[in-house]
């Protein structure tokens, strides 16, 4: 499916009741009765409404422009993406930092964020201000081009913390969602970033991996399917990591439009509902980090920002005006997807939400 193509997701949207200050995904009629609202699900446990419990990360997306374009990929990433942050907000990013230090952690994605021209400089400026930096790279990033080959130096140097999509330890699957030949180059990825340290016993630099499954099913234990990726990968490639974070599909972009299109829309979202797990929405990342887009207007999460639902109204909707002790007190915008990161052990940018 090409990068350009709008995804059902982004199409089929519209706000519901006001009293529940609540968005709700609205599915075209053929695709079948609308399921029971996020937000009912939360009030029968006294969830409702979400709100945080202090922000200490700031996720950062720096552009949808990507080397790759995953079939299962929520921002509708690609070649051909033209959304990139500039300097101008990156700064405006880091003058927001500079006037909440409770904020440690800035969680920089893409596309592949390595991609934005800007994105060097906006990394050494984060390690400057003391804050832990995370870029979720792709890995066949650091091979597509000369100029990113010496990216695992350049991570090493400014202490950042890798996690990488690597969806299945042998090609054949990896292959299948992410385009074929990826599994051989991310291998080569992880070795390269071995090789200055990443993921090596007694070393501080950090090195996870993504698993997100390949069909229209949840993922396995986490726990047990690390041991697993640990055991193949270190026999098969002596490719070491730290931990695995095993993240559910949300029905959101590309995924909801394979969803669809393969007659496993209903039958997900009712396996999604009927695993909702009160602790797993107790912990979700809403509720820790706020989600910066592009172009500098704020959300509560990365998948609301690919919806375009903004934070709660009446609260600072762009970097510009961020200010953590009144976003701190907004009630968390929801919608129909939510069930995704409250299934099962719960699902966040970090894996599991119930430890």
């Amino acid at each position: 499916m090409g990068s350009t193509t709008r995804s059902l997701s982004a199409q089929h949207h519209e706000l519901a009741d006001p009293y529940f200050q609540l968005t709700v995904l609205q599915q075209p009629t053929k695709h079948g009765d609308q399921f029971p609202a996020f937000a009912e699900r939360l009030q029968e446990h006294g969830l409702y409404p979400l709100r945080p419990t202090g922000t200490t990360i700031l996720q950062i997306n720096v552009g949808k422009m990507c080397n790759q374009t995953c079939r299962h990929c929520h921002v509708d990433a690609g070649p051909d993406r033209k959304e990139i942050m500039t300097r101008e907000t990156m700064q405006l990013c880091l003058d927001a930092l500079q006037c909440s230090p409770d904020i440690g952690t800035v969680d920089l994605t893409g596309g592949a964020p390595e991609m934005n021209p800007e994105f060097r400089w906006f990394v050494q400026q984060l390690s400057k201000l003391g804050r832990q930096v995370i870029v979720r790279c792709n890995l066949t990033i650091i091979l597509a081009n000369k100029k990113y080959h010496d990216l695992p130096e350049f991570f090493k140097a400014h202490n950042v913390h890798v996690v990488s999509s690597l969806p299945y330890f042998q090609a054949s699957r990896t292959d299948a969602q992410r385009g074929d030949g990826v599994f051989d180059k991310s291998v080569k990825a992880l070795q390269m970033l071995n090789e200055v340290g990443y993921g090596r016993e007694g070393s501080e630099l950090l090195l996870d991996l993504v698993y997100n499954p390949s069909g229209a099913f949840l993922p396995s234990a986490q726990k047990s399917l690390e041991a697993e990726f640990k055991r193949r990968l270190k026999g098969g490639y002596n490719i070491d990591f730290n931990s695995l974070f095993c993240i559910t599909n949300l029905p959101v972009s590309r995924y909801l439009d394979y969803l669809v299109e393969s007659g496993n829309y209903e039958s997900y979202m009712q396996k999604l509902i009927d695993s909702f797990n009160p602790v797993a929405a107790a912990g979700v990342m809403c509720r820790n980090t706020i989600s910066v887009g592009w172009d500098g207007y704020l959300y509560d999460c990365d998948f609301n920002q690919m919806l375009e639902l903004k934070v709660a109204q009446r609260m600072p909707q762009h970097i510009r005006d961020f200010e953590v002790t009144a976003l701190d007190q907004r009630d968390i915008v929801l919608n129909q997807h939510c069930y995704g990161c409250t299934a099962g052990a719960g699902s966040s940018c970090g894996g599991e939400t119930v430890k």
